[in-house]
């Protein structure tokens, strides 16, 4: 029984989802979180461009309000929109996008190339992007780029890790595409630092300190020793090339 709660409220989330991103999609739909509250429920929209969502005097927002109360599957909904800040590191919004370069006739690893440069770019601490369908041939396959630190397991992979997914629809066939970032705000768990005492790494300060004086040292005594010989051959040619002219003049 309750396990029926949880695969209904699954279906109501993924039903909405689907619904922001047809309605959504002019506005950069990046994805959207969803709280119980006692008042009823708060759903948070992320997007890239907040004004058409809201539109004029609040009236877009007010209809799609309204369009979600209709559907009767969550309690007093009220929607709050929130600007992404960095679309690079936006799961939904880049996959959204990378869909979009696949339709519009771009090869699909030129396409995934250049959206995984664009979210490492701009930070992320990993990215793995998953092409999937009819891509060169006949036959199904599937094209995977990977680029920096990903987690496929665990339970920490809820929280560091986002992902996306969109469909570009092609004369083949359709294409999934489906992409992970890592935040490079992300606290993963497997990393680890070396915590050094303070009286250890003062002394190793002091011997590096102390090494780099007698560094500078040695080097001071060689060039003495070098200006000194140099000094020493200067005066014997000076000596030769005087008693030579003494000869000559004798």
């Amino acid at each position: 029984m309750i396990e029926r709660v949880f695969v209904e409220e699954g279906i109501k989330k993924v039903r909405l989802d689907e619904y922001f991103k047809r309605t959504l999609d002019r506005a950069g739909y990046g994805g959207m979180d969803i709280k119980r509250t006692p008042m009823g429920t708060q759903i948070t929209v992320f997007v890239e461009r907040p004004g058409i969502i809201i539109g004029r005097d609040g009236k877009r927002i007010r209809e799609i309000t309204e369009e979600v109360s209709a559907r009767k599957e969550l309690d007093n909904p009220q929607i709050d929109v929130q600007h992404v800040e960095v679309p690079e590191l936006n799961a939904q919004l880049m996959a959204s996008r990378l869909a979009k370069l696949i339709e519009r006739g771009w090869h699909f690893r030129r396409a995934g190339r250049l959206t995984l440069h664009r979210i490492m770019d701009a930070g992320a601490l990993g990215c793995e992007i998953t092409i999937s369908g009819k891509l060169t041939g006949a036959r199904a396959r599937t094209e995977k780029i990977v680029e920096g630190y990903i987690k496929h397991c665990g339970g920490s992979i809820d929280e560091i890790v986002k992902e996306g997914f969109a469909v570009a629809m092609k004369k083949a066939g359709v294409i999934g595409v489906k992409v992970r970032i890592v935040p490079p705000d992300a606290k993963i768990p497997d990393l680890f630092q070396l915590k050094i005492p303070e009286e250890e790494a003062k002394a190793e300060a002091t011997a590096e300190t102390n090494a780099e004086g007698e560094e500078v040292e040695a080097g001071e005594e060689r060039a003495g020793e070098e200006g000194a010989e140099e000094k020493e051959e200067t005066g014997e040619r000076e000596q030769r090339s005087v008693k030579g002219v003494q000869t000559r003049r004798q």
